[in-house]
């Protein structure tokens, strides 16, 4: 759980950027995309020559952009070029490494690759939006339809070229990135964080009803905390993930669900009743979590099972330890 103490995110918002920044910032991004291209290229060459070759292309297209922000830059602001990477805005998701996996494949590489471009592609619209010089919105507007076209070369996840199919699953991804990722995080975070201090104070007062206001604080406090969190965090201009009002709401009461379900059951008067009720619930929880992680992350059986299930044991045994000390 994110402290409410600690939310003041230090990351700029591209609508605060001047046009120097969005310009240099824009210049980093495109030397980072094409070196991201050109390791895909080298990793995929020897089983899909084709498809590395169309990386390669798309890395020299990714260099040419960059030279024209280069004169575009020195022409208007002169030659010092400030540090502008996307990891100090906010809205960019994370570089992904996937081309260092040993597990890399075409599909991977390609959707990775679409996601780049539909994020370059939203961030020159807004670029171009925020530019009063015509030379400057032009070539943003130019490379913002360059992007869009490399959205379609890179999307070839099918073999067949089914627009349907591509429509289908650029609905899901939007589904995901709107709906359930910010919903998952939220029951993650109310379903794990809140086992600590529900259960110390269960084993440390052996009364169901102050163990039950205790998770309903906890439940609520995490709820608010996390909704802020993501409200703040991304305002979705650049990620293209949907409303941060409604995904600070989703994340705030999937975090305030998530912590209640082992709440409630300490609203029954017997104490070891109430106990076994509230970890069969535990268990339900990190059941749910596993199955959203499988079918909506893509995230192996086993290791979701694992990953939820070591670490919600872990925060439960720490707090019936903390509480029975």
């Amino acid at each position: 759980m994110i402290k409410l103490f600690n939310l003041v995110d230090k990351k700029r918002s591209v609508t605060d950027l001047s046009e120097a920044e969005l310009i240099a910032l824009a210049i980093s991004a495109e030397e980072d995309d094409a070196r991201i291209y050109r390791a895909y290229a080298s990793r995929l060459r020897d089983q899909y020559p084709e498809n590395a070759a169309q990386f390669d292309e798309m890395a020299l297209e990714e260099d040419g952009h960059r030279q024209a922000l280069i004169t575009l830059y020195k022409m208007r602001f002169g030659d010092e070029i400030p540090l502008m990477r996307r990891e100090y805005v906010k809205g960019f998701p994370p570089i992904r490494t996937d081309w260092m996996s040993l597990e890399l494949n075409l599909e991977t590489a390609r959707e990775h690759a679409r996601a780049m471009e539909r994020t370059a592609e939203a961030f020159y619209v807004e670029a171009a939006k925020r530019s009063s010089d015509a030379d400057t919105r032009k070539l943003l507007g130019d490379l913002a339809a360059a992007e869009a076209g490399h959205v379609q070369a890179a999307g070839q996840v099918f073999q067949s070229n089914d627009e349907t199919e591509l429509e289908d699953k650029e609905a899901r991804r939007s589904f995901i990135l709107s709906y359930v990722q910010p919903g998952l995080a939220g029951l993650i975070d109310g379903s794990v964080s809140t086992l600590a201090p529900i259960f110390a104070a269960a084993f440390a007062t052996g009364n169901t009803y102050s163990t039950f206001l205790v998770g309903l604080s906890a439940s609520l406090g995490a709820g608010i905390s996390m909704g802020l969190t993501e409200y703040i965090a991304d305002d979705g201009v650049i990620s293209g993930r949907g409303s941060p009002i409604a995904r600070g709401i989703i994340t705030g009461l999937m975090t305030t669900i998530g912590g209640l379900g082992h709440a409630l059951p300490y609203l029954i008067t017997d104490f070891w009743t109430a106990t076994i009720v509230a970890i069969i619930v535990v268990f339900i929880e990190l059941g749910v979590i596993t199955y959203v992680q499988h079918k909506y992350m893509e995230t192996p059986w086993m290791k979701a099972s694992l990953q939820v299930l070591i670490g919600g044991a872990l925060v439960l045994a720490v707090g019936i330890l903390i509480g029975s000390a």
